[in-house]
């Protein structure tokens, strides 16, 4: 039998982030993660950093190669009507801004800095349950390296994800889940070609949504909305740069590049948040708790905002003694949660085609879109969302 303070269950940026801050408190935790090292490191997700998450990646020790690497954006592009209009968010926040950089590199940086000088970090540790919430010593049972260990702590995170197990460790009769499922996906690629835009590109367009965002000064990232339940296989190359190239049509001077793809994936499009993200010892963090469509950048960041709000709670208890930052933290970080769903949402319905439209619903988009373009505070209030609202 094992023993820790914290401990962890999940190694992806939520789990390694609240490792790293933890350690630089003197907060012993262990991070048990089911998948080998390199699944972590290559999994495809999130590539937007709110000023916020580069702000405590920097603090954490872990912004070196973020910035040297990392490309900063001062703003995004809304595509409708064949128009353009750029939202400026240093101007309209008082200097934040967001940094392209991939999951896949946030993980890297992260579990190098664990191994070299951090806590324990279990890769392939399989985690079958969490006993004992409602106790002072909860117990995490696992299997690591084909033998059944457990793991017991005073306080367990679960930070595994929406088909985790730690969520199953609040009662059925104390959660509350709230979801939305949206009638489109989006096809995801990644094409070995040089950005067309020096900023994320965002389309409203008859045809439907397209997002053309970036992974590196060599590398585009682009997405398209489709039906659910498409196979990326009935989309062959050619069709697809065709397709974008229909959707960011616009009255002016702009051409899409095209090149090799080398990825292509479907993402369901879906809203979902479980209340409340603690119960007795165990605490969700991450996508765990809650899930936005990615239209508003907002997963990975709400993530990172949970472990920051965690953190200052654990370093509070271990220098005052007092539980007072963590007995609040579902409630602080429900707070910002909402406002994420909210801005997620509005991102995804104001900008996709629902495939039960009407004309009516259309010019309704369309009219949101030219009160951002000419509103100084409606485009403000967008991008104070999309930069980052203040944690905690």
């Amino acid at each position: 039998m094992h023993t820790t303070t914290v401990g962890i269950i999940g190694g992806g940026p939520a789990g390694l982030l609240l490792a790293r801050l933890l350690h630089n408190s003197g907060i012993d935790c262990v991070v048990l993660e089911s998948r080998d090292r390199a699944y972590v490191e290559q999994r495809q997700r999130a590539g937007i950093l709110e000023q916020a998450t580069v702000d405590v990646l920097r603090s954490s020790g872990a912004g070196e190669r973020l910035d040297r690497e990392g490309i900063v954006h001062d703003g995004i592009e809304l595509r409708f009507d064949r128009r353009g209009h750029r939202i400026d968010f240093p101007g309209l926040t008082g200097g934040r801004r967001v940094w392209i950089y991939a999951q896949t590199e946030v993980c890297k940086d992260l579990i190098a800095l664990q191994l070299a000088d951090g806590a324990p970090l279990l890769f392939e540790a399989q985690v079958h349950s969490v006993e004992g919430a409602d106790t002072d010593r909860p117990v995490i049972r696992y299997t690591h390296e084909g033998r059944e260990q457990t793991l017991t702590c005073d306080y367990v995170v679960g930070a595994d994800g929406f088909h985790g197990v730690a969520r199953s460790a609040i009662p059925e009769s104390l959660k509350r889940t709230y979801e939305r499922v949206y009638p489109y996906s989006w096809l995801g690629i990644l094409a070995d070609v040089p950005p067309s835009c020096d900023e994320l590109i965002y389309a409203h367009s008859p045809r439907g949504f397209a997002l053309h965002s970036m992974r590196s000064p060599t590398v585009s990232r682009l997405y398209l909305q489709v039906p659910n339940g498409t196979d990326p296989a009935d989309w062959p190359d050619e069709r697809i740069w065709d397709e974008l190239d229909a959707r960011f049509a616009i009255d002016g001077d702009w051409k899409l590049e095209r090149g090799p793809i080398t990825s292509k994936a479907v993402l369901p499009m879906r809203s979902f948040v479980t209340e409340p993200m603690r119960y007795g010892r165990v605490l969700l963090a991450g996508d765990a708790a809650h899930i936005v469509p990615p239209t508003g950048a907002k997963g990975l960041n709400l993530a990172a905002a949970d472990v920051i709000v965690l953190a200052r709670a654990f370093a509070r208890l271990k220098e005052t003694g007092s539980a007072e930052l963590l007995d609040a933290y579902s409630d602080t970080c429900l707070r910002r949660v909402w406002r994420a769903e909210h801005f997620s949402y509005f991102m995804t319905t104001t900008l996709h085609t629902d495939p039960d439209q009407s004309p009516f619903d259309t010019r309704l988009q369309i009219s949101q879109l030219d009160r951002v373009a000419a509103s100084p505070h409606a485009a403000a209030e967008l991008a104070e969302n999309y930069a980052g609202l203040p944690i905690g």
